[in-house]
């Protein structure tokens, strides 16, 4: 699930500004307006749109309205609340936000992890004489942040990988992004930050781009996961968890309802890394603030 919601102009061609001041949004108690539509991604997905993107949503519920064969937004609403599958209203989730993403974002991270996390689970694991590292990437996306995670990892470990279990999670609500990240096909331009060397070490040229090679997709397990789950269904501890640039569209208490489940989803002395755009009230978390956007459990 990525963030922000920049206009484009090729949307104004989807509704023109006269088309959006004439839009009659009903009223009336059996018909849906926009706050309909955004009282449902808040609900179901945790999801805040701000008034001042009145217009832009607008645009884009117009183009999904036209997409799926429907006369108003308001049978378009109506199919997405009855699609049993869910696949419409993920669908919808990841048109209102924007699909930014791109290899080894907010590079400090990487850093970071390489040079102090990466260590003390080595370290930690090895005290217990087991060799489970266990990572999550909780907002995956199109795939770019858990292969640049993975590479990170077989960077580190070099050939004692093959001695390790560090198999990654990552999740999103998107079905649209995870295939995307399942096939491992990237635009040149989602690649801009990765070196030559690990360019060439881990990625194939293909007719679009560049492709991911399969020992590195068989490293990272992509599922289908709605952070605004009350429970998280995993089995074992994770001592990493990264949740990056999608907490800015939360309000403060789902937020810290979020972080809070990832708390006790996390081994003692784990680690949390979040945007550098995001933060966490102290107050409101047990959460324990290390440096910018990375936080532990301790």
């Amino acid at each position: 699930m990525a963030v922000g919601i920049p206009q484009k102009r090729s949307e104004t061609k989807a509704a023109t500004e006269e088309q959006v001041k004439t839009l009659k949004f009903p009223t009336a108690d059996t018909d849906v307006d926009f706050d309909a539509i955004r009282d449902l991604l808040y609900k179901r997905f945790g999801i805040i749109i701000a008034d001042q993107k009145r217009s832009l949503v607008i645009n884009r519920l117009l183009k999904m309205s036209q997409r799926h064969g429907c006369s108003t937004i308001e049978q378009y609403y109506k199919m997405v609340v009855t699609d049993k599958t869910d696949t419409l209203i993920c669908e919808l989730a990841n048109q209102i936000t924007t699909n930014h993403s791109h290899f080894f974002r907010e590079p400090v991270h990487f850093d970071y992890f390489k040079s102090t996390i990466l260590p003390w689970m080595v370290k930690e694991h090895k005290a217990k004489d087991d060799n489970d590292l266990r990572i999550w990437c909780a907002a995956a996306f199109s795939g770019e942040e858990p292969y640049s995670i993975m590479i990170s990892l077989l960077e580190y470990f070099g050939a004692d990988y093959a001695n390790w279990h560090c198999g990654l999670l990552a999740t999103d609500i998107s079905e649209k992004a995870l295939a995307t990240a399942t096939s491992g096909i990237y635009v040149d331009g989602r690649l801009h930050n990765v070196p030559p060397e690990i360019l060439d070490k881990y990625f194939k040229k293909v007719p679009d781009g560049y492709e991911v090679i399969e020992q590195l997709k068989k490293e990272v397990t992509f599922r289908k996961f709605n952070l605004m789950n009350k429970t998280l269904p995993f089995k074992k501890l994770f001592d990493c968890i990264w949740c990056r640039n999608v907490m800015i569209y939360f309000d403060t208490e789902t937020k810290h309802e979020v972080v809070n489940r990832m708390y006790n989803a996390t081994a003692e002395g784990g680690y949390l890394l979040m945007g550098h755009s995001e933060t966490i009230d102290r107050n409101q978390t047990k959460w324990k603030y290390i440096k910018p956007a990375v936080y532990r459990k301790e």
